[in-house]
């Protein structure tokens, strides 16, 4: 259908009813939901999931750590791929075969037998991941045209999305406490097989209307430049400036000069550069990278209430549970405040209060009550959560409808990456703490391998403080508590810090955002083009 001129008036008012979503776009919303809920659970659920693994499959400290990292890792460096994928042969068909693929890997995650099955199926997952994330938060750009509308969707998408984070230790805990760790990968399978029987019903197909090829030399490059400069990093963070893990981040930048070289010159690139000509995508995607690289710090907190203030797993989930908690209604209701509030004020005070939270988790300590701990931890969770909320709006709503993959994968890669790298960078410093402030409460009747335990974590430790008579157990095990606590109080206020930086850099690049729902002229009288055009063609 082709638009015809006519000089017939059309009013705003009758337009934006016309922009307004249906029941069936809503129930659409709850489908799109869910696989978001799940993949990102599937994210952290490890962190209580873990060390049961460990035992259960004997994978020693490396094997663990890339039974953690791979899943995010392969989602980070799939997700541009998928992204564009998505708009060049429909949204919904790749969403389903994700749906597929990733039900059956959570099959074989939950059935495997040694670390190296384990870390395939991770590996599969987090591909299968990357069809997923990008697909429906651009599915939603296309559902809910109105401002207003879209805002709230994004919001209850991105709840679910950052809750699952927040949510996937809580899972864990009371998956472990009943069931063998297998059972925390079979959540996903009910729900991809919901996904898979309702969506020809309620979501609508969409893709590029000149969409061109998916460019291979592309996708290779992007993976070559993504992954060796994660791997690098992570094994520049735990082990020092060693030769490999230093090539591995070299050929990652070098790769990726040369990926970015490549988009610019193809007419349909697997990534448009032009999106970062747009001042609110840039510093989205800046600060959604700040915030969940310090998401990592609840590791940290998680950690703490198992092995310092000695709770059981599901106790430790059900203590986090007021920060999940906080951090979900925050989510929820920040496109609802942001009608009265501009965006960039929004985002800087819950930063602030961010931050407060993270000071506050700096003070405890391992003899401390659990009261700092709770109380810091959620107002860490509630202070970040405006932003991810507002951003992915202003992300995705900044794009061309033909783009909404793209720069969701972009939007999703920036989170995925940020969490993977701050489990590594984090990790290493609050490990490298332990490890100096630990050396002094070792006792020298520790064999060699319960003393390269108690040096490698916490955990470790604790068994080896067990095996110790009297007085030399009690000592190993304050002073291995009282060095993990001088750990996670440097992460925190390195998150502090990180925290009013990002809150600095929103209010300043952020404070021409209006409120939303209100538009400048020139964006109205744009919109009111598109929709005449639309009417009468």
């Amino acid at each position: 259908m082709s638009r015809q001129s006519s000089g017939e008036p059309v009013e705003e008012a009758a337009l934006s009813n016309n922009l307004q979503a249906g029941l069936k776009d809503w129930l659409g919303l709850a489908v799109l939901a869910l696989p978001a809920l799940l993949v990102s659970i599937d994210v952290s659920v490890m962190i209580l999931a873990l060390p049961h693994i460990g035992v259960a499959l004997g994978a020693d400290s490396t094997q663990q750590l890339w039974i953690m990292d791979m899943y995010g890792f392969m989602l980070s460096g799939f997700l541009i791929t998928m992204g564009t994928l998505g708009d060049l042969i429909g949204r919904r068909k790749l969403l389903m075969i994700g749906a597929a693929a990733f039900g059956l890997a959570s099959v074989l995650a939950a059935f495997s037998n040694s670390p190296g099955m384990l870390i395939a199926a991770r590996a599969i997952l987090g591909i299968a991941g990357a069809t997923v994330s990008p697909s429906t938060l651009a599915l939603i750009s296309n559902m809910f045209r109105d401002h207003k509308q879209r805002s709230l969707a994004i919001g209850i998408w991105f709840t679910c999305s950052m809750g699952g984070m927040a949510l996937g230790p809580i899972v864990g805990g009371a998956m472990l406490e009943h069931f063998k760790w297998g059972s925390v990968f079979l959540l996903g399978v009910p729900v991809m097989v919901l996904l898979l029987l309702t969506a020809p019903l309620l979501l609508p197909e969409y893709r590029a209307p000149a969409s061109g090829r998916l460019d291979m030399v592309s996708v290779v490059l992007s993976l070559c430049a993504i992954l060796p400069t994660i791997y690098g990093i992570k094994e520049v963070a735990k082990h020092g400036g060693q030769a490999l893990p230093i090539a591995a981040v070299l050929a990652g930048i070098i790769f990726g000069t040369i990926f970015v070289r490549r988009q610019r010159r193809l007419t349909s690139p697997l990534l448009d550069l032009r999106l970062f000509s747009t001042p609110a995508f840039r510093a989205g995607l800046g600060g959604m990278f700040g915030i969940t690289f310090t998401g990592a710090s609840m590791l940290f907190v998680a950690q703490h209430l198992q092995f310092v203030q000695g709770k059981s797993p599901l106790q430790a989930a059900l203590w986090m549970l007021p920060g999940v908690v906080f951090s979900m209604a925050g989510m929820m209701m920040s496109p609802l405040v942001a009608r009265r509030i501009r965006p960039a004020f929004l985002i800087g005070a819950g930063l602030v209060v961010s931050a407060a939270g993270c000071i506050l988790l700096s003070q405890a300590g391992a003899v401390s009550g659990l009261t700092v701990l709770v109380v810091g931890y959620a107002m860490f969770s509630v202070g970040a959560a405006p932003f991810p909320s507002l951003s992915s709006d202003l992300i995705i709503g900044s794009a061309p409808p033909e783009k909404a993959g793209s720069a969701a994968s972009l939007f999703q890669t920036s989170g995925e990456f940020a969490f993977a790298l701050g489990i590594a960078v984090l990790g290493s410093l609050g490990a490298y703490i332990y490890r100096s402030h630990v050396a002094e409460f070792l006792p020298g009747n520790l064999s060699a391998s319960e003393e390269a335990a108690a040096r490698e974590s916490l955990a470790g430790a604790l068994s080896a403080a067990e095996r110790l008579p009297g007085d030399a157990g009690s000592t190993l095990l304050h002073g291995a508590r009282e060095a993990f606590a001088s750990g996670m109080q440097a992460v925190a206020l390195v998150s502090c810090a990180l925290m009013l930086g990002i809150a600095i850099v929103a209010v300043t690049k952020l404070r021409h955002v209006p409120k939303i729902g209100m538009k400048s002229s020139g964006e109205t009288t744009k919109e009111l083009e598109m929709e005449v055009g639309n009417l009468q063609s």
